[in-house]
């Protein structure tokens, strides 16, 4: 066979999958195990019949020949006797002979029913018997005792001619039976040898054919899955160029090379990753900048305007001093005005101030007890709730890791937004509560103020943002929005419970240990300098 030839077979084997080579290998083990069987079986059942045959027919067979030998020696003996001597007790060895004959050769007969050349010998061998017992045996058994025979005298020729063709016929008989004895004996050594032979050869065939299929689980599953396991293992130590060599059965092959294919979708997915990630780095890079420009801005913006500002308002003030009541009262009023704006744009320089110091200048992270914490918040705030007769309770709180300032500075606004706004002729009730939330904790400002409205519920935390005018309420509108900067900081978040239906109530979470620390400041020393600067 050439090679175009073997080709297409080669193809079509090659389409097999692993499912399919372990049924074919099945069946054809099940196939050579049941032919192996059925021919152990044939052994087995021809040593048994020829075995059974042996013990249960020939030898017994052969045996009962003798004794019916035996049975006609002991007639001819009793008769040759009895018509010597005419004496009776030569009779009974003739009878027992005949009883003898009759169950030997009823015996023999039985033994050799399916045995038709074995039933002619005996067939003989009885006419042979019948005709010396007519002849000679009865004529001398009936002549009278006492004294020798006459008939047996006169037919002893006849007697010794006839007893030996009984003799004939039963030493052909015996040598029948023999012969058949020893065919059998042959062919149930041969067919022993045979069994052992066959047997032999099963147990040679079963252990090839189990090193066979060891052999082939071996070679088809067990190496490509050794060899896809250890590319596998290459393209997991970074190696992932290292391509997968497709080996084994179809669906082996067909696994391996969705693993390629899987691999070579993840160097594609690596290589936009690596591309996203170094444009992530170079806008993270460049946020980075943004926000130190933007916190320069913030800084630069509020410290340099504290100088104009402060002459600004250090003349509107001594205008104030020196002409007030000299001039008309639009001029007062147009003094007041100046001398107002300058004083709420001093609040807001401040105020932004602080705001950019959040997360920068403020970092001491340490254990702060928020109880002993919220108590000096309480203390710093006692004239305005002494003023509006507030009345402020709060549960246990937890010690964090936080910065101190900052936990002061949260407390200190969510505190003085809760008295501040509060109903007009009604005392403030507020409440601090805390509880565990998985790997967080949940705190609650409660009061029973003036609450705020759903669409402003996002827009409040927004810096700068005022809900009220500065004549109904005081403030720059910075406070919640410096609370979620400080909570945003230290890992937790921060709203308004729109479910709560009297008054307001501010959630917010905080991290028992900050999820990160914040970097050094960008202008540290400017700051310090604008802390020790008197305003």
């Amino acid at each position: 066979m050439t090679g175009e030839e073997g080709l297409p077979r080669t193809r079509w084997v090659s389409t097999w999958t692993t499912r399919r080579w372990l049924r074919v290998g099945a069946a054809v083990a099940l196939v050579v195990l049941a032919l192996l069987g059925v021919t152990g079986a044939w052994v087995l059942q021809r040593t048994q019949t020829i075995s059974t045959d042996l013990v249960d027919v020939k030898s017994p067979a052969l045996s009962t020949a003798f004794r019916l030998e035996s049975a006609m020696l002991n007639q001819e003996t009793g008769i040759r006797g009895y018509g010597l001597t005419g004496s009776t007790e030569f009779i009974a060895p003739y009878q027992q002979g005949l009883a003898d004959q009759e169950a030997q050769a009823a015996h023999l007969a039985d033994l050799l029913k399916d045995d038709a050349p074995a039933l002619e010998d005996l067939a003989d061998v009885q006419q042979a018997m019948s005709a010396w017992q007519e002849q000679i045996a009865r004529p001398v058994a009936a002549s009278p005792p006492g004294a020798p025979s006459a008939v047996a005298t006169a037919l002893a020729a006849q007697g010794k001619q006839a007893f030996d063709t009984v003799r004939a016929e039963l030493s052909s008989q015996q040598d029948r039976l023999r012969a058949d004895r020893t065919r059998a004996r042959d062919d149930l050594v041969s067919t022993l040898a045979l069994r052992n032979w066959v047997f032999g050869t099963i147990a040679i065939l079963i252990v090839l054919l189990a090193a066979l299929v060891f052999e082939g689980l071996r070679r088809g599953i067990n190496r490509p899955l050794e060899r896809l396991g250890a590319d596998a293992r290459t393209i997991a130590g970074g190696d992932f160029d290292h391509p997968i060599t497709s080996t084994g059965p179809a669906d082996l092959r067909r696994l391996s090379a969705e693993i390629d294919f899987m691999r070579r979708r993840l160097v594609r997915e690596l290589a936009y990753t690596e591309q996203a990630r170094l444009r992530l780095d170079a806008q993270a890079a460049d946020l980075q900048r943004s926000n130190t420009e933007l916190e320069q801005f913030a800084y630069v913006a509020s410290h340099d305007l504290q100088e104009p500002l402060r002459k600004v308002s250090s003349f509107t003030q001594l205008l104030k001093r020196r002409y007030g009541g000299q001039l008309d009262a639009k001029a007062d009023q147009y003094i007041e005005f100046a001398v107002d704006g300058a004083n709420r744009m001093q609040t807001l320089i401040n105020d932004l101030l602080d705001f950019s110091r959040v997360g920068r200048l403020h970092h001491a992270h340490q254990e702060v007890d928020l109880d002993k914490t919220l108590e000096q918040t309480l203390a710093a705030l006692s004239v305005g709730i002494e003023e509006s007769g507030a009345r402020i309770t709060h549960d246990p709180l937890p010690t964090l890791v936080a910065d101190p300032t900052q936990m002061g500075m949260l407390w200190q606004n969510l505190i003085g937004n809760a008295v501040k706004f509060r109903r007009p002729g009604e005392e403030p009730r507020i409440h601090v509560s805390a509880e565990r939330e998985g790997p967080l904790w949940r705190f609650t400002v409660t009061d029973n103020g003036i609450g705020i409205a759903p669409e402003f519920a996002e827009k409040v935390f927004l810096i700068f943002q005022r809900l009220h005018t500065k004549d109904a309420y005081s403030g720059s509108g910075i406070g919640l929005a410096m609370c979620k900067k400080i909570v945003e900081f230290h890992g937790g978040t921060i709203g308004i419970d729109l479910d709560h239906p009297d008054g307001t109530r501010i959630t917010f979470t905080l991290a028992p240990e900050p999820p990160q620390l914040p970097g050094p400041s960008a202008i540290p020393e400017a700051d310090r300098a604008e802390q020790e600067q008197p305003r």
